[in-house]
């Protein structure tokens, strides 16, 4: 951000404030941040873990319960990448000024549905619309 916004504890935006005003993307930046850093520990964590459980087990199934865990973990750990990359492109996206704004229409996204999953890209309605497409096709 240009300059620093004061954002007060107990801030949330409100229906009855200017949308994306200086505060709800300080809001939605500093949130987007948190759950990025969150993320980031928990994969170095992960990547530890991984690191130390490389050992030897001779028992074949205990060997099997290890890697399907390790797989499940890797798998969560690809899912939570993919999250950081659309962490990332939401706040380059207040950087630029479209942050809240649905990529098909154009029309806000309701700042309850930000609030919930603050990397939206698209409206509620534009959503749902889009899934049903793709349900459609994936029945042909």
């Amino acid at each position: 951000m240009k300059n620093e916004v004061f954002l007060p504890e107990d801030y949330h935006p409100a229906d009855d404030e200017p949308f994306m005003n200086d505060r709800q993307l300080e809001y939605f930046r500093r949130k987007l941040i948190t759950w990025r850093e969150e993320l980031l520990a928990n994969t170095r964590e992960t990547i530890e873990g991984l690191q130390d459980s490389t050992r030897a087990i001779p028992d074949i199934a205990d060997r099997a319960s290890e890697e399907t865990d390790r797989a499940m973990e890797l798998r969560t750990r690809d899912r939570q990448r993919k999250l950081v990359a659309k962490i990332d492109s939401a706040l380059r996206r207040i950087e630029s000024g479209d942050y809240g704004y649905c990529d098909v229409t154009g029309e806000p996204i309701s700042l309850k549905r930000l609030d919930a999953r603050p990397i939206a890209t698209m409206s509620l309605e534009a959503q749902e619309r889009h899934e049903r497409r793709e349900r459609v096709h994936r029945d042909d």
